[in-house]
C-alpha cells in the first residue's frame, strides 16, 4: 500500500507539472519564452516514459486536466495576441497551439499509464514476498524435526544398537576416506593414462624416425659417393643422436613399468576394501564404485602391458637397425673415399687449399723443408693436386714430421698455367677496412683465385683489427730479422685465412709498437710504421724462398716496395717476380724529407733525384712517385680517371705519369657480389631480387621504423647517402641535398662522419636542426649493417663527388636497386649512364647524372629522378629491375688483371 501512495503521489505530482501553464507576462518577449518551453518539456517526457495502458479513472482526470489546460491555452492566446498585436509581431497560429495541446495531452496520458504499471508491479512483489515466506517457515519447520530426530532414535534405541551405530559412523568415516583415497587414485590413473599416451605418441616418431632412417638410408648409398670424409663426422653424429633418443625411449619406458608395478599396491588395497565392505550391510552404490575401480584399473594394466611389449620389440628393432647402419655406412664410407677421390679435390673449399698452403709455407720459413721442395708442393696445393688433398685428409692422428714426408714423397717437378700472385697492402675486407681499398683487396684476391691462380696477402697485425674474421690464426714457429734504421728487428708471423684467402700477418716486435696504436692510419710516424712494413713484407718473400710471379702493392702505404724490390732485394737474387702498383687515390703520395727513406734500407742520394723519388713540386721524396718509376705495371681504378690523373687530377704526378705512360691503364674496380647480394644478404629484414621487388619496400617500411621516421607516405622516396665526409665527397652538394630533398617533399637519410672536425661540427649542427623532422635523419658515423639496410630501403643513391677515382657505393646501390644520382667524374663516368641522355644506347642508361659541381646541377638531376618516380612509376620500376641485373662484380676486372700479369710475366720469363 505504501509503494502504491508514492506511485499515485508521484503522478499526481508530475501531472500538476504538466498541466501548470506559466503566469501571464507583461511582455511579448517572455510571452514567446513560455511558449518555446512548453514544447522541450513535452520531448523529456516523452522520451522517458514508455506507453502505457488507460484506465477509467485516468480517463476522467484527463478530460478535467484537458479543459483546465484548453482554458489556460485559450487565456494564454489572448493575452500574447493582444501582446503581440501591441508590438506589431505576428500572430502564433491556432494550429501551432492546438498540436501543443494535443501533445501535452499524451504526456499526461503516459504518465498515468506509468502509474498504473508501478502499482502492478508492487503488487507482484507483495506476492512474491508472501509466497517466499511460506517456504522459509516450511523449511524452518523441517529443519527443527531433523534435529529432533536423532534425538528421538538415540533414546528409542538400547545400548547394543547405540554401539552399533557408532560402528556404523566410524566404518562411514572409513568410507569416506577410502572415496578420498579413491579419488586421488583416480587422479594417478589419469596421468598414466596422459603418460601411455605420450608414450604412444613417442613411439609414433620412432616409427616415422625409422622410416626416415630407411630412406636416408637409401638416399646415402647414392649421396655418399658425392660426400667427402669431411662429411663423414656428421653421419656419424646423427647415428650417436639416434641412439641417444633410443636409450631415452627405453627409459621411459622402464620408468612407466615401474608405475605400473606401483598399482599392484592399489590393486591389493581395492581387494580388501571390496571384501570390507562385503562384511558389512554398504550400500549396492558403494560395491558398484568398487567395481568400476577394479574394471579400470585391469583394464589400463592390460593396456600398459600391451604397450609395453610392443615398446620393447620396436627398441629391439631399432637397435637392430642402427648395427646394420652403422656397418653399412662404415662400407660406404670407405668405397667413398675410393671412388669420390678422383674428383673430390675440384670440390674442395677455397679455404682447405688456403690451410695447405699456408702449412706448407710455414714448414719453409720453419725451415723444415727446403725452397725447393716448399716450391714444388705449392705448385700441387694451387694446381689443387689430389694426391695432396688425399695425404693431408689421412694425417689426423699423424705426428708433423711423418705428415711431412708423406708430403715430401710427393715433391715432383710440374709447371702450372696459374700464377703466383702476392697483395701487399695496409687494408683488406673485412679483417682491417677503412675505406675502399679493403673492399678491393678481398673481392680482386678472390676473383684471382678462382681463375686458377695462387694468390696470398700480407698484412700488418693490427691490433683493433677483426679478429673474429679470420679462421685458424696461428704464429708461426719462426721469428723474421729485418733491417730498420741502422738495427736488426724480429718480427712474429702470423698465418690464417680470410674469406677462403691465405693471409700472413706481420707483428713487429720493434719499440715503436707500429700497429699497436687502436687504430689503422692518422699516427705522426705513418711514414715510419709503413716504410717498416714494406720492407718485411719482402723480407719474408725472400726468406720463405718463394719464386713468385707478381707482387702487387696498393696506395703510398706500400708503395715502397717498389724501389726497395729492385734496389734491395733484386741484388740478393730474388728478382723472379714482376712489381704491380695500383693508385686507388692520387690525392694521397706519401710525401716526406728524403732522409727518411734511409729508415727502410733505401739509398737516398740514389732517389733523390727528379727522375725517381724526388717530388714534382717540392723539396721532398715522393713514395708514389717512385713506385710509379720502379713498377713494371702501374694502374688506376677507372678508365676515365687514369685519364684525368694525366692532366690536373694528377695533384703534381701529371708528367710523371705521361712519362710512364706506356705502362699505366685504368681499371674499373667492381664488387664483392657474395656480400653485396640483396637475395642473400643477412643484414636485410627481407631478402628480394631483381624479378621480386616486394622485399624492397618492406626493407624501405623496417628501415622507417628503425629510425623513427615517418611512415605516413608508404610511396613517399627515400634519397640514401653513405660516404665519408671530406672535400672530396662533395660536401657541399651533400649538405644541399638534404634541403632539397625536404623541398621536393621526400625523405633523406645520410651515414657517415668525417675526419675534418670542422665538418664534423658543421653536419652535428645540421643533425640538430633536423632532430624533430621525421623525414631526415643524418647518422653520423660508421655502421656496417646499417649500411645494408640503407642501400636496400633507399630508391635513390647520391655521390656528388668533386673527383671520385672510382667509387663503389653507387655500383652497390644499384645492385640493391636504388637508382644512382652522381656527378660525372673519375669511375661514377663510366659506371653511371644518364636516363635521358639520347647520345647514349638506351639499355646503358641507368641514373641521373651533371657535369658541374654546383647546386643547379645537382638539382636539375635530382628533379628529374624525382618526376619519373613520382609521374612514371612503372618506366621507374623497369629501371629499378635493370640496375639490379648489371654485373659489376670482379670477374671481368679481374680478367684484365690477369692478362696484365701474364704479359708482365711472360717478359720476365723471356729475360731469363
Amino acid at each position: 500500500m505504501a509503494c502504491s501512495a508514492a506511485a499515485a503521489a508521484a503522478g499526481a505530482g508530475a501531472t500538476a507539472l504538466l498541466c501548470r501553464r506559466p503566469a501571464p507576462s507583461l511582455i511579448a518577449g517572455r510571452n514567446r519564452l513560455a511558449v518555446s518551453r512548453r514544447p522541450r518539456h513535452r520531448n523529456l517526457r516523452t522520451g522517458a516514459q514508455p506507453p502505457q495502458k488507460s484506465t477509467p479513472s485516468a480517463n476522467y482526470r484527463y478530460r478535467v486536466n484537458i479543459q483546465r489546460d484548453r482554458a489556460g491555452a485559450s487565456s494564454d492566446d489572448e493575452d500574447q495576441q493582444e501582446s503581440e498585436d501591441e508590438n506589431g509581431l505576428p500572430n502564433i497560429q491556432l494550429e501551432e497551439l492546438v498540436g501543443m495541446i494535443q501533445n501535452t495531452e499524451k504526456n499526461i496520458l503516459l504518465l498515468n499509464q506509468a502509474r498504473l504499471q508501478a502499482l502492478e508491479r508492487a503488487d507482484k512483489i507483495l506476492k512474491e514476498k508472501e509466497a517466499l515466506q511460506q517456504e522459509v517457515n516450511i523449511l524452518e519447520i523441517k529443519l527443527s524435526e531433523t534435529g529432533a530426530q536423532p534425538k528421538l532414535s538415540s533414546k528409542g534405541m538400547s545400548d547394543a544398537e547405540a554401539l552399533e551405530f557408532d560402528v556404523l559412523k566410524e566404518e562411514n568415516m572409513l568410507l569416506k576416506d577410502d572415496i578420498t583415497f579413491f579419488k586421488a587414485k583416480l587422479i594417478e590413473i589419469t596421468e598414466t593414462e596422459e603418460s601411455l599416451f605420450k608414450l604412444e605418441k613417442e613411439r609414433a616418431l620412432l616409427d616415422a624416425s625409422l622410416r626416415e632412417l630407411e630412406c636416408a638410408f637409401i638416399a646415402a648409398q647414392s649421396d655418399m659417393l658425392k660426400l667427402g670424409p669431411m662429411q663423414h663426422d656428421a653421419w656419424w653424429e646423427k647415428v650417436e643422436n639416434l641412439e641417444e633418443l633410443l636409450e631415452t625411449t627405453a627409459n621411459q619406458v622402464e620408468h612407466a613399468a615401474l608405475i605400473l608395478d606401483g598399482y599392484h599396491d592399489f590393486q591389493d588395497k581395492v581387494d580388501k576394501l571390496e571384501a570390507s565392505l562385503g562384511a558389512r550391510n554398504i550400500s549396492e552404490f558403494c560395491l558398484y564404485l568398487v567395481d568400476l575401480l577394479k574394471k579400470r584399473v585391469k583394464s589400463i594394466e592390460e593396456h600398459f602391458q600391451a604397450c609395453n611389449r610392443e615398446m620393447h620389440s620396436q627398441i629391439e628393432l631399432y637397435e637392430h637397425s642402427i648395427v646394420e647402419f652403422h656397418d653399412t655406412l662404415s662400407k660406404l664410407i670407405k668405397e667413398s673415399e675410393k671412388k669420390s677421390m678422383e674428383h673430390y679435390a675440384e670440390g674442395m673449399p677455397s679455404e682447405f687449399w688456403s690451410r695447405i698452403s699456408l702449412l706448407i709455407d710455414g714448414w719453409s720459413l720453419e725451415k723444415k723443408i727446403s725452397n725447393n721442395d716448399a716450391n714444388i708442393l705449392r705448385e700441387m696445393a694451387w694446381k689443387r693436386d689430389n694426391r695432396l688433398r688425399e695425404a693431408y685428409l689421412s694425417s689426423r692422428g699423424m705426428a708433423e714430421r711423418e705428415l711431412i714426408d708423406s708430403f715430401l714423397k710427393m715433391a715432383l717437378p710440374g709447371t702450372s698455367s696459374g700464377l703466383h700472385i702476392v697483395h701487399i697492402a695496409a687494408e683488406m675486407a673485412p679483417v682491417a677496412k677503412v675505406g675502399g681499398l679493403a673492399d678491393v683487396i678481398s673481392g680482386l684476391g678472390k676473383a684471382l683465385q678462382k681463375k686458377g691462380n695462387l694468390v696470398e696477402i700480407i698484412l700488418p697485425k693490427y691490433d683493433c683489427m677483426q679478429h673474429n674474421q679470420i679462421n685458424n690464426l696461428k704464429v708461426l714457429d719462426v721469428v723474421v730479422q729485418s733491417y730498420f734504421e741502422g738495427n736488426m728487428f724480429a718480427n712474429k708471423i702470423w698465418t690464417g685465412t680470410v674469406e677462403g684467402l691465405p693471409i700472413y700477418f706481420i707483428e713487429p716486435q720493434h719499440p715503436g709498437k707500429f700497429f699497436w696504436r687502436a687504430q689503422y692510419y692518422g699516427e705522426h710516424d705513418d711514414f715510419k710504421r709503413f716504410s717498416y712494413f714494406s720492407r718485411v713484407a719482402l723480407e719474408l718473400l725472400y726468406q720463405s724462398g718463394k719464386k713468385v710471379d707478381i707482387i702487387h702493392c696498393h696506395d703510398w702505404q706500400t708503395a715502397f716496395v717498389a724501389p726497395l724490390y729492385w734496389d734491395v732485394y733484386a741484388n740478393l737474387g730474388f728478382n723472379s717476380a714482376r712489381i704491380c702498383f695500383t693508385c686507388h687515390n692520387f690525392e694521397y703520395q706519401g710525401t716526406a724529407p728524403a732522409q727518411d727513406l734511409a729508415y727502410c734500407g733505401l739509398d737516398v742520394e740514389h732517389l733523390d733525384r727528379p727522375d725517381r723519388m724526388r717530388d714534382n713540386s717540392h723539396g721532398r721524396i715522393n713514395v708514389v712517385k717512385g713506385a710509379i718509376v720502379y713498377s713494371n705495371i702501374v694502374t688506376t681504378v677507372s678508365p676515365t680517371y687514369a685519364q684525368e690523373v694525366r692532366s690536373e687530377g694528377g695533384r703534381g704526378l701529371q708528367d710523371t705519369l705521361k712519362i710512364h705512360s706506356k705502362k699505366f691503364v685504368g681499371i674499373l674496380n667492381g664488387i664483392d657480389t657474395d656480400t653485396w647480394n640483396p637475395s642473400t644478404d643477412r643484414f636485410l629484414k627481407v631478402q628480394y631480387s631483381a624479378n621480386d621487388l616486394y622485399g624492397k619496400s618492406a626493407n624501405k617500411a623496417a628501415l622507417r621504423k628503425q629510425l623513427k621516421m615517418s611512415s605516413a607516405n608508404a610511396s613517399q622516396p627515400l634519397v640514401g647517402c653513405i660516404t665519408r665526409l671530406v672535400p672530396q665527397k662533395g660536401v657541399h652538394l651533400i649538405r644541399h641535398a638534404i634541403y632539397k630533398t625536404a623541398e621536393l617533399g621526400g625523405q633523406f637519410v645520410l651515414l657517415g662522419s668525417s675526419p675534418v672536425p670542422n665538418i664534423q661540427r658543421e653536419f652535428e649542427g645540421i643533425a640538430d636542426q633536423f632532430k624533430n623532422n621525421s623525414n631526415i635523419r643524418l647518422l653520423l658515423k660508421y655502421d656496417d649493417a646499417l649500411s645494408h639496410m640503407i642501400f636496400a630501403a633507399s630508391d635513390m643513391f647520391i655521390v656528388p663527388s668533386m673527383f671520385e677515382p672510382c667509387g663503389l657505393t653507387q655500383m652497390i646501390a644499384m645492385r640493391y636497386g636504388s637508382v644512382p644520382v652522381v656527378r660525372k667524374t673519375g669511375g661514377l663516368n663510366d659506371s653511371v649512364f644518364d636516363f635521358d641522355d639520347e647520345t647514349i644506347p638506351i639499355e646503358l642508361r641507368n641514373g641521373f647524372t651533371f657535369s658541374k659541381a654546383d647546386e643547379q646541377g645537382f638539382d636539375s638531376a635530382l628533379e628529374r629522378a624525382f618526376n619519373y618516380y613520382h609521374r612514371k612509376p612503372e618506366v621507374w620500376k623497369q629501371l629499378v629491375q635493370k640496375d639490379m641485373k648489371i654485373d659489376f662484380s670482379w670477374d671481368t676486372s679481374a680478367s684484365q688483371y690477369e692478362d696484365i700479369y701474364q704479359r708482365a710475366a711472360a717478359r720476365a720469363r723471356a729475360a731469363t
